[in-house]
């Protein structure tokens, strides 16, 4: 390969057939004692108007004359190495220096002298000086090698994975739980499809590794609180933002609260009598009452305090999964139950009953409210909750929250309005994003952010070792 030109910060360069290079590979450009690390983010043939001519001048000679044409110089092999010729667009991403990537690029290597080759995925993490005590291996990169980033780089960050249906990302969403759990973390997971609870199973029907340490709660059955657990402000979050209790509605609502606290007698029943008979007027109690039989449907609720959930005695032990199975709620259950869980978690956070959580957010287009997402990726961080989103709807998440995500994972787009949307909000610049995102096979993601140092990076996803439940269901069986 060599130097053709330099533009910005892209490189076009040429290459002849034994040269290989696949989107997403890093090249190292080494001249005179200083290298420069560039990577290829897209490939198309080294074309100019007389080359064209001559092809087609080729291709009639050849169509319209029976006989060999001689040649004896073997003019005919070197002109189809030039048609063969390629041209790879590279973006500058690093200097070298001391060993070590550097930022300040303000040199520029020779087109005659320079050499350039191929970077391994370890020459890569060796220049950047990835390390950490608690790996993830995410599959391969490269030239198929093994490629992993750290738990520690999911650590206190805000996580988006996204790309068009089935291209992967429940797949890696569910490797990130497994392992986050195998290394002792706490993960709170709000399941649309019922399909983590595959997590307990490996594919051949053998108990997994984390078996033990996934639990499935489904609002309702599993997964019930008390009022006295949840407290008022829990509460007060639920029917403002979940069930949009008018004001005036909500004062009433917590003076029937307070009264029956009083009287040690709080409870779901005994809430739905004092609506009956509070003396208020007749709008407030038909909104009361709407809200109240929401929340009965909803089952949530519990009025045997032994028999509700508690996230303290489930993070007793050494990591865990909490999978909140919520696809057969009704929208309401769900937006109830998730505002619910999070209010819940930060206040134990807040009085530090419980450690740092992890919160997985499947499908979060569905469910996704500004009111308090803003507020969860804005300050909760700090409380301990650490956010995945993992959406087929990139539109969906707002630009607040784009700004501040500090981990991308990008699988397959062909969708222009979903590329300008990742484009505008991503981590890296957007000719490369359009480019390898748009091609990316099945299974493949293009990783960015703090887990790969800011340097974008192709990865394979590894083959599932859970039980996978989350596959399209079809009529017609191969």
């Amino acid at each position: 390969m060599k130097i053709l030109s330099k533009n910005g910060n892209e490189l076009l360069l040429l290459a002849m057939k034994d040269d290989s290079a696949a989107k997403g590979d890093y090249l190292l450009i080494e001249d005179r004692g200083r290298s420069m690390v560039v990577q290829v983010y897209d490939e198309e043939y080294l074309s100019s108007q007389a080359l064209v001519e001559d092809i087609v001048k080729e291709e009639v000679v050849n169509a319209t004359s029976a006989e060999n044409l001689h040649d004896p110089l073997n003019i005919g092999s070197l002109s189809r190495l030039v048609r063969d010729a390629r041209i790879f667009k590279a973006k500058i991403r690093a200097a070298v220096a001391d060993g070590r990537l550097a930022s300040d690029v303000t040199w520029l290597p020779s087109r005659v002298e320079s050499r350039i080759r191929r970077l391994k995925a370890k020459e890569l993490d060796a220049l950047l000086g990835r390390s950490g005590v608690y790996p993830i291996p995410l599959g391969r990169a490269g030239d198929n090698e093994d490629f992993e980033i750290f738990a520690e780089d999911l650590d206190g960050k805000l996580t988006i994975i996204t790309g068009k249906k089935e291209s992967g990302k429940s797949h890696l969403s569910k490797l990130l739980v497994k392992t986050l759990v195998q290394h002792g973390a706490f993960v709170v997971v709000f399941d649309l499809n019922n399909e983590y609870s595959g997590l307990r199973w490996n594919r051949d029907g053998t108990p997994s590794q984390v078996h033990d340490r996934v639990m499935v709660l489904e609002p309702g059955k599993g997964l019930q609180f008390s009022l006295d657990y949840c407290g008022k402000a829990a509460v007060a979050g639920m029917l403002k933002n979940a069930l949009d209790i008018p004001a005036a509605s909500m004062r009433e609502f917590f003076r029937i609260w307070d009264w029956l606290e009083n009287k040690r007698t709080l409870g779901i029943e005994a809430i739905g009598n004092a609506i009956n008979t509070w003396n208020i007027n007749e709008l407030v109690r038909d909104a009361l009452v709407s809200r109240y039989h929401s929340i009965q449907q909803s089952r949530l609720f519990t009025d045997n305090g032994n028999a509700g959930f508690r996230f303290e005695e489930a993070m007793k032990s050494g990591g865990a999964a909490m999978v909140i199975n919520m696809g057969e709620s009704s929208g309401t259950t769900r937006r109830m139950t998730v505002e619910l869980v999070l209010s819940k978690i930060v206040d134990l956070l807040e009085r530090k009953a419980i450690p740092p959580i992890f919160l997985f957010a499947e499908e979060a287009h569905l469910y996704i409210r500004e009111t308090y997402w803003e507020d969860l990726i804005t300050r909760m961080r700090h409380f301990g909750v650490y956010t995945t989103f993992v959406t087929n709807q990139p539109d969906a998440i707002n630009d607040g929250i784009y700004r501040q995500v500090d981990n991308i994972f990008l699988f397959n787009f062909t969708n222009d309005s979903d590329l300008d949307k990742i484009a505008k909000v991503s981590l890296a610049d957007s000719d490369t994003i359009r480019s390898i995102v748009r091609t990316l096979p099945q299974r493949q993601c293009l990783a960015i952010g703090k887990a790969v140092c800011d340097l974008p990076v192709v990865v394979k996803v590894a083959a599932a070792e859970v039980l996978a439940l989350g596959e399209t269901k079809r009529f017609f069986k191969k």
